[in-house]
């Protein structure tokens, strides 16, 4: 398992402790996994969600340090969204 996605899901556990986040999301981490988040907090997983944001390692410690903004890296093409936008809205409120 990548030491890169266990960090990740801690910090977003972190960050989704506040957040009513009311189905479910992935990040695909290229290279690397992908990490589940939902009502229960973010684990190392890789399952069937309401949307999936996928970019490259270095684009999602970037959002996650608080330098690219989400929807930045979406606007640019660093990041895409398959599935529902209004859930990778609330995403990207909780992670800015």
């Amino acid at each position: 398992m990548s030491e890169f996605l266990e960090k990740a899901a801690v910090e977003l556990n972190a960050k989704l402790s506040t957040a009513d986040l009311d189905g479910t999301a992935k990040f695909d981490v290229a290279g690397e996994g992908a990490i589940m988040m939902d009502s229960s907090g973010a684990r190392v997983a890789d399952e069937e969600a309401d949307v999936t944001l996928s970019a490259d390692a270095d684009t999602f410690q970037a959002i996650f340090d608080g330098d690219i903004n989400p929807t930045s890296a979406f606007m640019t093409g660093k990041l895409t969204v398959d599935g529902d936008m209004g859930m990778a809205m609330k995403l990207a409120s909780v992670l800015a």
